[in-house]
């Protein structure tokens, strides 16, 4: 009958467990030396050894003729353990012997001494699964065994251990495997049995099995059945996308083209590669690039391996580690959910079109990607496009870009009077005890007298009024009264204010919330700066101690006396207006048609 190769190649002395020689010098130094502890508690992951180790000690302990600690694997106790003939050995399953009756009869039994051997062994594996009841009658026999009887506890979930038990134990950590050190177990397997591995194909199988070396001969195990076993192989039998295609897909994602990247997936779906792995490939790749991006200088050792240093160059330049820590993020929720998905390949689309365009997730991920977009003057690519593709379009739709802007148009004092000066020009200075955001009775520029001379009626001295063609003095033309007969107050509540300070809020601010502010709108009543916003989320997002701490600190330097500041929630009926905010797209020279404009 044919025997699995991770039970064929287990190992049976402490020189043939790899990986572990930190726990495997240290047992057979005690067993050499005759200081055994009456218990033991194995820790770490599946497939490290643990079980393993617990039997070579059974042998070790019961040994006729143990070498350097080691047993000898010849006499009827070492053979009786191995094919469990022996009674005094008992391997147990805590997963299904965890009730208080089980652990009772083992301790009833536990008291008489061994028949044939040296010392009565209890193996408890997945010792964390017993219920507290029978960790309660565990404990009493484990702290006062009998000189005869000694207890190997495994378990890969430390934490479920009661600290009782644990207090009594010596623990060993188990560790994962290095890929190294699976690969080289793994050809010296095959060569034992007549497979012909190559060193891509152990090296992939080594990465496969996550440093548990039951895994990786169970994979070997998998893809044995005739002729040579390379990586291309392996890919095909366990149903992988492989290095070349995951970095095609990633891409694809790093490019923003939703339609490659789709067509890439049914390709690969048709072709019969799983969902689940092929996202796992990806956040694999996704998590290398992001080690590499953050720690470029000893986060090297991290990698994976799985990818060349000009294939991560290449899908690297140009990436924000922001994006890369959004890309793994995304993948690692999907990839949770995909057990309980009720189609996969549904569920791994609709990842990949949120990865291409982060403005579908629906959250602060898409608010952050469109404020980079703005950042980059509105030439971000459209949902699906490449961003190549993307560039020359956009460059099409404004060919002035590069131009300088234009002189900023302004309306003549005579025909508007009272107007708040425009963002890109500084505030007046205050003079007197005005308030700073009215508007001056006369303008520099305007040379026209002031409103009580141009009221009084004009001096009768006698002569005939000029001809129609001939243009008067500029002291004598009348003003047009119709338009500016007096000089306007200030709006009501201070608005003027905002339209005064509001770049200097922005310098000082997150670009995140340079966008909040362009949404909402403040006015000045006494001390207090109330700010309208536009939505719920934009009032969340601004009322925080950064940007308060901004707007009062600015506000109070222009006015010279502290304010204070409170955020509003802005009617329905009471929209905010945008032409400031139109006026400077135009003014910078930036295709506002990309932005939304409510």
């Amino acid at each position: 009958m044919y025997q699995a190769l991770y039970r064929k190649w287990r190992p049976k002395t402490f020189a043939d467990v790899v990986g572990q020689s930190h726990i495997t010098e240290t047992l057979r130094r005690q067993v050499a030396e005759d200081r055994l502890s009456h218990a033991y508690l194995f820790t770490g992951t599946r497939g490290t050894g643990k079980t393993t180790c617990a039997k070579i000690l059974a042998k070790a302990v019961n040994c006729r003729h143990p070498v350097n600690g080691d047993p000898c694997n010849q006499c009827d106790a070492c053979l009786g353990i191995d094919n469990g003939s022996m009674l005094d050995v008992l391997e147990l399953d805590a997963a299904s012997n965890n009730g208080v009756d089980h652990v009772r009869a083992l301790r009833d039994e536990a008291i008489y001494s061994p028949a044939n051997v040296r010392y009565r062994v209890y193996i408890v594996d997945e010792v964390h699964m017993l219920s507290t009841a029978a960790f309660n009658a565990l404990l009493k026999i484990l702290e006062e065994p009998p000189a005869h009887l000694i207890f190997i506890l495994a378990t890969t979930e430390l934490h479920k251990v009661p600290a009782t038990i644990l207090s009594r134990c010596q623990r060993f950590a188990f560790k994962r495997i290095q890929p190294g050190d699976i690969a080289q177990r793994l050809r010296y397997v095959a060569a034992r049995e007549g497979m012909t591995l190559t060193e891509d194909a152990a090296e992939l199988l080594a990465r496969l099995s996550d440093g548990a070396l039951r895994d990786a001969l169970s994979l070997l195990d998998q893809c044995s059945g005739g002729g040579e076993i390379n990586a291309e192989h392996v890919l095909d039998v366990l149903g992988l996308a492989g290095n070349l295609q995951t970095a095609q897909m990633m891409e694809s994602i790093l490019s923003r083209d939703t339609q490659a990247a789709l067509l890439l997936l049914d390709k690969l779906y048709q072709g019969g590669k799983d969902v689940s792995a092929l996202l796992g490939e990806l956040s694999t790749l996704a998590r290398d690039l992001l080690i590499r991006s953050t720690a470029p200088e000893g986060g090297a050792a991290l990698l994976s391996g799985g990818y060349d240093t000009a294939a991560m160059d290449r899908l690297s330049a140009g990436v924000t580690p922001a994006r890369l820590l959004h890309i793994t993020a995304r993948l690692q929720d999907t990839l949770a959910a995909l057990p309980l998905s009720a189609n996969r390949r549904t569920d791994g689309e609709l990842c990949l079109m949120r990865l291409c365009d982060e403005s579908l997730c629906g959250d602060l991920t898409a608010l952050a990607a469109r404020v980079t977009r703005l950042e980059e003057g509105g030439l971000a690519a459209a949902p699906g496009q490449p961003a190549g593709r993307q560039q020359t379009a956009s460059a099409a739709r404004s060919p002035e870009k590069n131009s300088a802007p234009a002189e900023p148009r302004r309306e003549a004092p005579v025909t508007k009077a009272v107007d708040a000066p425009p963002p890109w020009e500084d505030p007046a200075p205050i003079g007197g005890d005005a308030p700073p955001w009215e508007e001056p009775v006369s303008d520099s520029r305007d040379s026209r007298p002031p409103l009580d001379d141009r009221d009084a009626p004009p001096p009768d001295d006698g002569d005939a009024p000029p001809p129609a063609d001939t243009e008067p003095a500029p002291a004598a033309r009348p003003a047009p009264v119709q338009t500016a007969s007096a000089p306007a107050a200030a709006p009501s509540g201070g608005s003027d204010i905002w339209n005064r300070l509001i770049e200097r809020y922005k310098d000082q601010v997150m670009p995140m919330y340079q966008f909040m502010l362009d949404d909402a709108r403040g006015t000045l009543e006494g001390d207090l700066l109330t700010v309208r916003c536009g939505d719920d989320l934009t009032l969340e997002s601004l009322d925080c101690e950064a940007v308060t701490e901004v707007l009062r600190s600015v506000t109070g330097d222009y006015l010279g006396r502290p304010v204070r500041v409170r955020y509003i929630l802005n009617g329905k009926n009471d929209p905010l207006p945008r032409e400031d905010k139109l006026e400077e797209l135009i003014r910078q020279g930036k295709n506002y048609d990309a932005f939304t404009v409510k």
